[in-house]
C-alpha cells in the first residue's frame, strides 16, 4: 500500500512480529475518536482495499469529517472480508456462476475467472420442512424427506463446492446460517495476507445483520450483488448517516430480549432509518449479553436500517472464549482492537461517538409484548393482546384488520381430530413454533422456554394435540444445553420436539396442518393464528391457513400453545385447569431471570461449542454420500425441474447497448404500501391452481413433489411463474386478495404470469406502481429477477427498502421514485394509463426523468440509480452482465 500514514507494524503476536494493520487513530487528530465505530470499520475497509479512495490525495480532512462527506454524497467502495449465503439464495447464485462461466467461454474468455475471490460460506438451512412433529423421530424423518426432495439441489451445490475455489458448503442439519456465523464462522478480527483488520461480511439473507451484535459489520445484500462481491467487485454505497441508539436502565425481571427487539423495531420504524446505520451505545448495552445484542441486530431489516451495530467490548471478547474460539487468537483480537482504539467501554461516555441523530430507550420501560398480526413493527403489549386481536377482527381489511362481520366474531366450528372432538374459533392457535435465528441463538430465552415447560408439565398443563408445535434450533449447541440442563424432556411432553436444524416455520416451511383443522378453518372462514419466535409474519408467509401470525418470545410461544388461543388476558384468565381442578396462571410458571441465568452459567459452556463445530462439515452422512460431478463447467440436465440455465445472458455481446426510452408501457400491477419481497416472490407453498403448479404438472410432477418456491430458485421457469404469486397479494386493480391482475387490452382478469406473457407476446413493456416501503423483507434476488423475466422495465414507488432497490438495479430494472410530496393519488394516476419514461443520453445519479402518459399528462420522477457505479451497471443491463464483460475482456 502507498499510504504509510494509515499503516503501522505492531508485535501483537510474538510468533508473528511483522503483522501489519491500518490504524486511522494514528492520525494526529482528536476528531477520529468521535467517528461512529461502524464508520471506522467501513472506512478502514475502503482504504485497505481501494488505494485511490480519499487517501491517495492525502485528503485526511474528508476521512475525519464524515458528516461533510455525507452531504457530498461521497461513494464508499466497500469490500467486505467475507460473504455468507444460504441455500435458497445460494443455489441461484451458483446457478448464475455456472451460467456466467458458459457466457464468458462463448465470448472468448477464460471461464475459470468466474470464481469467488473472497472466502464464501454457504449454509444449507432453508430446505427442511416441518412435515413431522410431536414424534420422537420427527427430526430424522424430516431430514430424510429433505434429502429425498432436494437431492438434485444438494448434488448441484456439492458440484459448486468442488468447481469453485473459496466456496465452502456447511451441510444440511448443521444449523441456521446466522447462528452458525455467530457461534463459529465469525472472526471479529481477520488475520490474513500479512494483516490484521476488522472482520466484515455481506450475506444473501437480510438477517445477516445478526452478526453486528458481535461487533462484525455486516448486512444483507441481494444474491446478484453478493455474486459481484464474490468476484472482487466492491459494493459502492453512499456514506450512510448513523443513528445513535442510546440504551439506558435495566430490563424488568419478566422481560426478554424478544420484548426488547420488538419494542426497538416499532420505535425505529417510527423514527425512519431506511438506508442508515444504527449504532447502539450507552450504559444499557452493558446489561445485554451478546445473544441479546444479536437478537436486536438480527431484526435490523424489520426496522429498515442497513446495519445495527454493537461495537466490540469485553463482553464480546468473553463470548468468543465461551463459544470455544482459540484463546490465543482471541487475545490477539483484543490487543489489536485496543491498539486501534476500537475496543468499546459502554459505561464510559467519553467514548460516545458523534452521531447524525440520537434516540434513546430506557430498558426499564419495556414490557412483555408480541408483534402482529401481519407486520413485525406492529407491537402489542401482552396485556393488550386479547383486546387488540378482537379489534382487528372487525377492522377494515389492512395491516391491522380482517373485516369479519360483527355477528361472526364468536363463531365456533366443531371438528374431530384423532377420535376426539374439539372446537376452533377466531384467534385459535393452530401453529406454535419455537423457530428462527432471532431467538433460538439466545440461551436465556431458550432455557426460559425450557424452564416454563418444566413448570407447566409439573403443574399438569398440556397442549391440545391438533396444534402444530415444533422446535427448530439454530444449531446443535442449543439441543446440547437443553438436554444437559434437563428441560428437553418437558419441552417434548408439550409437543415441542426438535424437528430440524433450519429456518423452517419462520420462512414458511411449516408443513401441512391436519386436514380436519384446515376444513374447520375453511368452513368457518376463521382467522386462525400462528405464534412463532421468528422475525417475520407477513401475510401468506407462515402458512396459507393462518391469517394472523404473531411474533413472540419462546416462552410466550409455549404459553399461547397451552392456552390454545390468542384471545386470553394472562393477568385475569388462567392458562388452563389441571386434573385437580386448580387454575394455573402464567405468573405461576414463568421462570425468573435469576433461575434462567443460574442454569445458563452451569450448562452453556465452551466444550459444547467445540464438540458441535469440530465435526460440522462431516457429520451429515447423507451429504457425505452424495456423488457430484467434478467438471469446471456444469452439464445442464434439460429434464431437471430444479436446476436450469437461466436466460439472463442469452444474446449477450461485448458491445454495450444504449439504454432506450420505455415507450407506452402498461401497468402490470398497482400496489399500496409495504409490499414485501414475500408478496413479489414467495418462498413457501406452491398453490395447486397456480401457473407454477401447472408448469410442474406438465413436467410429470404430482402436487406432493412440488416442494416450495424457495427450493425451486434454481429454475427460472418456475420462479417466473411464481412471481407475484402470493395468495395475499392486494392489487388495486382487483377487488379481492389474490395473485391476479387485469390484462387491459382484453379486459380479462388473469393470473399475473399469464397476463405478463400476453403483454410480452404483443411486444408491450410493463411497469409496476407501488407505495411506501416497496420490497420490504427478505433479500431474495428473485423479487427482482422474476419481474425482469415478466418484462417489467421499471417500478414507480414512493419509497424502497434498501436491498430490493439494489436488486432491481442489479437486474437492470429502473427504480423510479415519486418526487417529495407526490404519489399516485396526488398525480391522479389510476394505473390504467400507458407510460412513456424518457431516458436521457447522459445520466447522472438520482436525476429527475420525465414520464409522459397517453392521457397527455406529464410529470417527473427520481431515477434511483444512487451512484455512478450503479449507472455503469444499468448501461450494461445489470451487474452480472457487467461482470461477464469484465471477465471476458
Amino acid at each position: 500500500m502507498s499510504n504509510p500514514f494509515v499503516q503501522i507494524v505492531e508485535p501483537l503476536d510474538p510468533k508473528q512480529p511483522l503483522k501489519k494493520f491500518f490504524n486511522l487513530s494514528k492520525l494526529e487528530d482528536v476528531r477520529y475518536a468521535h467517528l461512529p465505530f461502524s464508520i471506522r470499520v467501513l472506512l478502514e475497509a475502503a482504504i485497505r482495499n481501494c488505494d485511490e479512495f480519499l487517501v491517495k490525495k492525502g485528503d485526511v480532512e474528508n476521512i475525519l469529517n464524515w458528516k461533510v462527506m455525507q452531504h457530498k454524497n461521497v461513494e464508499v467502495p466497500f469490500k467486505p472480508a467475507r460473504v455468507i449465503l444460504q441455500d435458497f439464495t445460494g443455489v441461484p447464485a451458483v446457478v448464475d456462476f455456472a451460467a456466467m462461466r458458459d457466457a464468458v467461454k462463448k465470448l472468448g474468455g477464460d471461464p475459470e475467472k468466474i470464481n469467488p475471490i473472497c472466502p464464501a460460506d454457504l449454509v444449507i438451512d432453508h430446505s427442511i420442512q416441518v412435515d413431522f412433529n410431536r414424534q420422537s423421530d420427527s427430526l430424522q424423518k424430516n431430514q430424510d424427506l429433505e434429502f429425498e426432495r432436494n437431492k438434485e439441489r444438494f448434488e448441484f451445490l456439492k458440484w459448486g463446492s468442488q468447481a469453485f475455489k473459496n466456496l465452502r458448503i456447511i451441510p444440511p442439519g448443521s444449523g441456521i446460517i446466522h447462528q452458525v456465523n455467530l457461534e463459529y464462522l465469525a472472526r471479529v478480527v481477520m488475520d490474513q495476507d500479512g494483516y490484521y483488520y476488522p472482520d466484515s461480511v455481506v450475506g444473501t439473507d437480510s438477517h445477516t445483520t445478526m452478526i453486528d451484535g458481535l461487533g462484525v459489520l455486516g448486512w444483507g445484500v441481494g444474491g446478484i450483488e453478493a455474486e459481484a462481491v464474490m468476484l472482487g467487485q466492491p459494493i459502492s454505497m453512499v456514506l450512510p448517516e448513523v443513528v445513535g441508539y442510546k440504551l439506558v436502565g435495566s430490563p424488568q425481571p419478566l422481560v426478554t430480549s424478544t420484548d426488547i427487539v420488538l419494542t426497538i423495531t416499532k420505535h425505529l420504524r417510527q423514527v425512519g432509518v431506511v438506508g442508515k446505520f444504527v449504532e447502539f451505545f450507552g450504559p444499557g448495552v452493558a446489561q445485554l449479553s451478546i445473544a441479546d445484542r444479536a437478537t436486536i441486530a438480527n431484526m435490523c431489516p424489520e426496522y429498515g436500517a442497513t446495519a445495527a451495530y454493537f461495537p466490540v467490548d469485553d463482553i464480546s471478547i468473553g463470548y468468543l472464549i465461551q463459544t470455544g474460539r482459540d484463546k490465543e487468537k482471541v487475545m490477539c483480537t483484543k490487543r489489536y482492537l485496543e491498539a486501534v482504539g476500537m475496543l468499546r467501554d459502554f459505561k464510559n461516555s467519553s467514548q460516545d461517538p458523534d452521531f447524525t441523530q440520537v434516540v434513546e430507550l430506557d430498558l426499564h420501560t419495556v414490557v412483555p409484548c408480541c408483534s402482529g398480526p401481519k407486520r413485525p413493527q406492529d407491537k402489542v403489549a401482552v396485556s393488550d393482546m386479547k383486546k387488540d386481536f378482537e379489534t382487528c377482527l372487525g377492522a377494515k381489511q389492512g395491516f391491522k384488520g380482517f373485516q369479519i362481520a360483527p355477528d361472526q366474531h364468536n363463531s365456533i366450528v366443531k371438528f374431530n381430530f384423532e377420535g376426539c372432538d374439539f372446537e376452533l374459533a377466531h384467534g385459535s392457535v393452530v401453529i406454535a413454533a419455537i423457530t428462527s435465528c432471532t431467538n433460538t441463538s439466545n440461551p436465556s430465552v431458550m432455557l426460559g422456554a425450557g424452564l416454563l415447560a418444566k413448570k407447566a408439565v409439573e403443574a399438569g398443563l398440556t397442549v391440545k394435540p391438533y396444534i402444530k408445535t415444533s422446535l427448530s434450533p439454530g444449531s446443535g449447541v442449543v439441543t446440547y444445553y437443553l438436554r444437559e440442563s434437563g428441560v428437553m424432556r418437558y419441552l417434548s411432553q408439550l409437543g415441542f420436539d426438535v424437528v430440524g436444524y433450519g429456518c423452517m416455520t419462520c420462512i414458511g416451511n411449516s408443513g401441512p396442518l391436519p386436514e380436519s383443522v384446515v376444513e374447520a378453518i375453511t368452513q368457518g372462514d376463521l382467522v386462525a393464528v400462528g405464534v412463532l419466535s421468528g422475525n417475520r409474519n407477513f401475510e401468506g408467509r407462515v402458512h396459507p391457513n393462518t391469517r394472523a401470525n404473531y411474533l413472540a418470545s419462546p416462552p410466550l410461544v409455549i404459553a399461547y400453545a397451552i392456552a390454545g388461543t390468542i384471545r386470553i388476558d394472562f393477568e385475569k384468565e388462567p392458562l388452563g385447569i389441571n386434573a385437580s381442578g386448580k387454575k394455573i396462571f402464567l405468573k405461576d410458571i414463568w421462570p425468573t431471570r435469576n433461575e434462567i441465568q443460574a442454569v445458563e452459567r452451569q450448562f452453556v459452556i465452551p466444550g459444547m461449542f467445540k464438540e458441535v463445530y469440530q465435526k460440522i462439515e462431516t457429520v451429515n452422512k447423507s451429504w457425505n454420500a452424495l456423488d457430484a460431478p467434478s467438471d469446471k463447467l456444469y452439464t445442464w440436465n434439460p429434464k431437471s425441474t430444479y436446476i436450469k440455465s437461466p436466460p439472463f445472458f442469452d444474446g449477450l455481446t461485448l458491445a454495450l447497448q444504449t439504454p432506450k426510452t420505455i415507450e407506452d408501457a402498461y401497468v402490470l400491477l398497482s400496489f399500496g404500501d409495504s409490499v414485501t419481497t414475500d408478496h413479489i416472490s414467495p418462498a413457501g407453498n406452491i398453490a395447486r391452481n397456480s401457473p407454477a403448479a401447472r408448469y410442474l404438472t406438465s413436467r410429470g410432477l404430482t402436487p406432493r413433489e412440488f416442494n416450495s418456491y424457495g427450493s425451486r430458485r434454481g429454475n427460472d421457469a418456475v420462479m417466473a411463474r411464481g412471481t407475484f404469486a402470493n395468495i395475499r397479494l392486494v392489487n388495486k386493480f382487483i377487488d379481492k386478495q389474490g395473485p391476479q391482475t387485469i390484462h387491459f387490452p382484453s379486459g380479462e382478469i388473469l393470473d399475473v404470469f399469464d397476463a405478463a406473457e400476453r403483454y410480452k407476446q404483443a411486444g408491450h413493456p410493463l411497469i409496476v406502481l407501488a407505495g411506501k416501503e416497496y420490497g420490504a423483507g427478505s433479500s431474495r434476488d428473485w423479487a427482482a429477477k422474476g419481474p425482469f423475466l415478466l418484462g417489467v422495465k421499471a417500478v414507480l414507488a414512493e419509497s424502497y427498502e434498501r436491498i430490493h432497490r439494489s436488486n432491481l438495479v442489479g437486474m437492470g430494472v429502473i427504480p423510479l421514485q415519486y418526487l417529495p410530496g407526490e404519489d399516485a393519488g396526488t398525480l391522479g394516476l389510476t394505473g390504467r394509463e400507458r407510460y412513456t419514461i424518457i431516458i436521457p443520453e447522459k445520466l447522472k445519479p438520482q436525476m429527475n426523468v420525465q414520464i409522459k402518459l397517453d392521457t397527455g399528462k406529464t410529470f417527473h420522477a427520481i431515477m434511483r440509480f444512487d451512484t455512478d457505479v450503479e449507472l455503469t451497471y444499468f448501461h450494461n443491463g445489470g451487474i452480472l452482465n457487467y461482470m461477464i464483460r469484465k471477465m471476458a475482456s
